[in-house]
């Protein structure tokens, strides 16, 4: 592909609230050199006429599948809810479109697995969005790791909270979706998803996983009322395994914000030093990460920061992410690379998140790989 700009159709624009207002639009003007933003896409025409009149950008579609039949659109953002992705990404594919879905890719691993067969079919660049993957602490610590700055990788331990899923809701409109599993928007799938995808990236798939789920919190207050949502999804996710190299693995996920801020841990032990990476809460796809390392003799733990060519897209780390998400599709498309990460990415952490599911369902170890 050319250095054109690529133009980017979004669906899923509320101004003020949204994601893709407050990432994929700053991001996006972040990378005005490569991309544009050409078209917005809602629930109605009227919807999307009062996105673009408030932001300021694209023009309005009708439908999505006025947007993703357009010459104009070279990428499709779908940023709406989980239940919608299978409909509209598949849509988009099927029009030869380029896509960048965000996390979940699908509601469960048969509509991930659907999606990706389809992509790989079209031979369209499909990525999904995964982005704590190119946070610049991540990506500094996998080169530590790959270097041999740890030896040998003993073991991994994560402790977080959730951010959410602590038996209050801000918002019924917008989040009470998030209290039932069926919906597939849960603490399992949102931050222990991206910590998975992260810690995957890092250290290699996971061979074995047993697991406990379990929901503490029945029913959620909706904040400024005394009304209380009933709550299915999980408030504790508690996994253990093994990596494939043999490394035992521990997560444990804790529903709600911590009292004093310090809301993630997680750290990695090697045979020459260990490595943590310290957070507000546990979602290290939104968040300000603070990586820190103790090498060989080394008695105290110290800060790391990333080269500054890892950091310079933004001062906000939610708006930073994504825009690297998006300057590795630039990248992507004009040197026939594949370094965003993409549908059968997806699939790989809907395959874990699925094993956890089966274990903490019927107690029993789920191997992944012998």
């Amino acid at each position: 592909m050319s250095d054109r700009k690529l133009k980017v159709g979004i669906v899923g624009l509320q101004p003020g609230r949204s994601w893709a207002a407050r990432a994929h639009i700053p991001a996006l003007n972040a990378l005005s050199d490569r991309f544009e933003i050409a078209g917005i896409a809602n629930s109605s025409l009227a919807s999307a006429e009062r996105a673009v009149s408030e932001m300021g950008v694209g023009r309005a579609f009708a439908s999505v599948a006025d947007l993703v039949a357009s010459p104009e659109i070279d990428i499709v953002s779908v940023t709406v809810k989980v239940a919608h992705h299978l409909d509209i990404v598949r849509v988009a594919v099927e029009a030869d479109k380029h896509v960048y879905c965000e996390w979940p890719l699908g509601n469960g691993l048969a509509e991930a697995e659907a999606l990706a067969a389809l992509a790989r079919a079209k031979g369209v660049l499909a990525v999904v969005g995964t982005q704590a993957v190119v946070a610049p602490e991540i990506v500094h610590l996998k080169r530590m790791i790959a270097d041999g700055d740890l030896g040998d990788i003993l073991s991994t331990t994560v402790v977080a909270r959730g951010g959410g899923w602590g038996g209050i809701v801000a918002n019924k409109t917008t989040d009470a979706y998030l209290l039932d599993k069926a919906g597939g928007a849960t603490m399992l799938t949102i931050p222990v998803g991206h910590m998975l995808a992260a810690l995957t990236d890092i250290l290699g798939p996971l061979a074995t996983v047993s697991s406990v789920l379990a929901t503490r919190r029945p029913l959620a207050r909706v904040v400024g009322t005394d009304e209380q949502l009933p709550v299915d999804a999980p408030d504790q996710v508690l996994v253990s395994g093994l990596l494939a190299n043999g490394a035992p693995v521990s997560i444990h996920y804790r529903g709600g914000m911590p009292r004093d801020g310090n809301g993630m841990m997680w750290e990695i032990n090697g045979t020459k030093g260990d490595v943590r990476i310290l957070a507000p809460f546990g979602h290290v796809q939104l968040v300000q990460l603070r990586l820190e390392a103790a090498l060989g003799e080394d008695a105290t733990f110290t800060q790391i920061k990333p080269p500054e060519e890892l950091a310079n897209l933004s001062d906000n780390p939610a708006v930073g992410n994504v825009a690297r998400v998006y300057a590795r599709i630039a990248n992507d498309l004009r040197d026939g690379t594949r370094t965003a990460p993409t549908f059968d990415d997806a699939v790989a952490i809907h395959h874990l998140l699925t094993a956890i599911e089966r274990s903490a369902e019927g107690g029993d170890r789920v191997i992944l790989q012998d």
